[in-house]
């Protein structure tokens, strides 16, 4: 019986092809997705993948899609490898065309979408009237369009009236979002142009690998001197004048040591900080507590490095601090951001033109789904869901009291580790994410997930969460669909339909619709047409910290540069480029040093688990692989879960380069290949987390959270390795 289951139980210059290179060119290929048409056309658009997102062309000839690169400005006509091969994932062989639903017999199989429909919504119904509505849950993804995590929102806390919605932007951005809340009172990843940072003297990048994360951004850098800090000697640091190498999870330590040498040897910016700042004083207190000599001990970064990093920034007319994941995937993670935010106050960066702090958002619209409603504790226009007049304004546009929107909800972490449990979500609706991967204990999430009574995976490719699922709902994907992106520096950008879907492929906002109305909400307030969403995501937005009211369509289209806050004025408000110029957001215009202190890693190494294992991304894959693990350069550049070890690490445990390794934490093993790398530290192992199975480096992964953000420890763990002598 349908709905049956066990109830429980053209060519231009690319970077990165390659090793990130700017210089290397590479032709557009072809895939096999069909255009309909027979006269060529091209399409302009973005990158599907990083918040970089890249201007392409998808040019239509003979039937088939080709990549092309567009000279926009963040890429300057160049892309990373996965950008030139994005259209091969729209034709791979288990493109998912038809939903899909779990028989009795627990296999998964094909059905109609009238069916798989109204076997979600008569689940969901049943879950709500035996245990309430927060018994179903909702978890997004960085990746959806503005439209799809605005609607999203929107259905979660209407449609189905839970509290219980986040997004996987928890595990990336969330630690900086709240770092620069405190300090600038907004959150914006770069308050400024991406194109700024090439006129720069010096970049610092603290915990980030754009080289092989985001390898057009390299082309902005290749005139800067780059102070990169990290315990790998990743491709960034080969291209560093200075390579700053501490111990995981001690990077809170360093950027403290730092703050101590601007402060004591008189390199701080005395005016800027009288002029623009508060706190000043509460904090140089507790940095004069981190003299070099200690942080050394604490880090394993020498003193001559320490005050190398910080001559050179102060001795640049213009410098930039960048942060990445490796500042911010900590349980003491907004607190890390914080003390980098307050070295470069220090340095009297932030808010003056030519210089600057900024975080490199990792998804490809990390900014935007954080603004606008899937977030557990925000409403649209980056409002907070506890204020009484966002509640009003909102539920206003929504056209439904302020007292029916539930309140906050659960942090990603915590609502995966919840599922299925006697107190948790019974039900889980997954758009845009892939958590049986991504998410950290891995092992113990995919169980939640099992545990559920229903789980429901929108997607386009049977992820390793699809496979799980209940019922799969196939929805379009990015060259198939017409939506709005906002990329790492604040700018709107459209994404453009160059492809119908095939049949059978509906889109996220149909299915939204199409669930809300079997659910008895009234089928206008579910727009499917992306451009009404848009419109509706204008007014909810209005007058809040993330204003999009003044952006339209048209505007888009017409090619203008729009960075928000661009509020709804009379002859068009031009956007914000750059923020903070004249006084930062906090109601007397300056900023705020955070006062915070050093604390170890939740899990140190030592005993049986003598080394530290730290995760990352790497030149040929994206997040948790769905994607670039079924295109075939990429699956050949990258084929297997690898282990980085120090020759004398391997040497210790008996392995060689090549061999398969056991690497073990608290919390469970994954299998992976040694990779012998004479620059790593000794007490360090460095996994990919794009793998599957066996190879899931989130198999490692503490869960530790960051109290403020909710971020989880992804960057540092206790392990032990060992020689595997089983079946590869």
């Amino acid at each position: 019986m349908p709905g049956a289951w066990p109830s429980r139980g053209s060519a231009t210059s690319a970077v990165g092809h390659g090793a990130g290179s700017p210089s290397r060119r590479r032709p557009s290929t072809p895939t096999g997705q069909r255009c309909g048409m027979s006269e060529p056309r091209s399409v302009p658009t973005h990158c599907p993948y990083c918040a970089l997102q890249c201007g392409t062309r998808l040019a239509l000839r003979d039937g088939a899609v080709r990549v092309e690169a567009d000279d926009f400005p963040v890429n300057l006509g160049g892309l990373c490898r996965k950008g030139w091969t994005a259209a091969e994932v729209l034709t791979v062989p288990d493109r998912l065309r038809r939903p899909r639903i779990r028989a009795a017999g627990g296999r998964q199989v094909d059905t109609d979408w009238d069916t798989a429909l109204d076997t979600v919504a008569s689940r969901l119904r049943a879950i709500r009237r035996t245990h309430g509505a927060d018994a179903v849950a909702v978890l997004g993804g960085g990746g959806l369009t503005n439209e799809k995590a605005y609607l999203l929102g929107k259905f979660a806390r209407v449609a189905l009236g839970t509290s219980q919605i986040d997004y996987n932007g928890r595990f990336c951005m969330s630690s900086a979002a709240a770092a620069g809340n405190a300090a600038f009172g907004v959150d914006r990843g770069l308050p400024f142009p991406v194109t700024d940072l090439g006129r720069a003297d010096v970049v610092m990048l603290a915990g980030a690998n754009v080289a092989e994360t985001m390898p057009p951004l390299m082309r902005h850098l290749a005139t800067p001197k780059l102070i990169v800090i990290d315990p790998r000697r990743s491709r960034t640091a080969e291209r560093a004048a200075l390579h700053l190498q501490p111990r995981p999870g001690t990077d809170l330590a360093l950027a403290l040591g730092l703050a101590h040498i601007a402060i004591v040897d008189d390199l701080t910016d005395r005016a800027y900080l009288r002029a623009r700042t508060a706190g000043y004083e509460q904090f140089a207190k507790r940095a004069l507590t981190w003299w070099p000599e200690r942080v050394e001990r604490v880090t394993g970064v020498p003193v001559r490095d320490q005050r190398a990093a910080v001559r050179m920034m102060r001795a640049a007319t213009r410098a930039y601090l960048l942060t990445g994941r490796g500042a911010e995937q900590h349980s003491k993670g907004v607190d890390t951001v914080a003390a980098f935010i307050n070295l470069a106050l220090l340095l009297g960066l932030p808010g003056r033109e030519g210089s600057g702090y900024g975080c490199l958002t990792g998804q490809g619209n990390g900014q935007g789904g954080r603004e606008h409603g899937q977030k557990a504790d925000q409403l649209p226009g980056y409002r907070m869901i506890t204020d009484p007049r966002a509640r009003e304004h909102v539920a206003g546009v929504w056209g439904v009291p302020p007292e029916a929107l539930p309140g906050p909800g659960r942090g990603a972490y915590e609502l995966l580790d919840a599922l299925g449990t006697e107190s948790g979500p019974r039900a889980l609706l997954v758009f845009g994410t892939n958590p049986a991967v991504s998410a950290p204990r891995a092992g113990h999430v995919a169980d939640r997930l099992a545990a559920l009574d229903l789980l429901v995976v929108a997607d386009f490719v049977p992820s390793e969460t699809a496979t799980l699922a209940h019922v799969v709902l196939p929805v379009t994907q990015w060259a198939e669909e017409e939506g709005t992106m906002t990329n790492l520096e604040g700018r709107v950008l459209r994404r453009r339909r160059a492809v119908a879907p095939p049949p059978g492929v509906r889109s996220d906002l149909r299915v939204l619709h199409d669930l809300a109305v079997r659910l008895g909400e009234p089928p206008e307030r579910y727009p499917t047409d992306p451009r009404d969403v848009f419109d509706e995501l204008r007014r909810a937005s209005r007058g809040g910290r993330a204003d999009y009211s003044g952006i339209s369509y048209e505007r888009l289209d017409a090619g203008e540069a729009l960075h928000w806050p661009c509020p709804e004025t009379p002859g068009g408000h031009p956007g914000t480029p750059r923020l903070f110029l004249d006084r930062f957001t906090h109601p007397d215009g300056r900023a705020r040093f955070v006062d915070v202190d050093h604390r170890p890693p939740a899990e140190e190494a030592g005993g049986d688990r003598p080394l530290y294992a730290t995760t990352g991304r790497v030149l040929g894959h994206y997040q948790s692989g769905a994607q670039t693990r079924r295109v075939a350069e990429l699956r050949r550049s990258d084929p297997e879960p690898f282990v980085e070890m120090h020759p004398d690490t391997a040497a210790g445990a008996g392995l060689a380069d090549g061999d398969w390794a056991r690497v073990s934490s608290a919390r469970g093993t994954a299998v992976a290949r040694v990779r012998v790398v004479p620059t790593l530290r000794a007490d360090t192992v460095f996994l990919p987390f794009h793998f599957p199975g066996a190879g899931r480096a989130n198999l490692l992964t503490n869960p530790a959270l960051d109290p403020v953000s909710g971020m989880p420890e992804f960057k540092v763990c206790a392990v032990r390795v060992r020689a595997y002598r089983g079946p590869t």
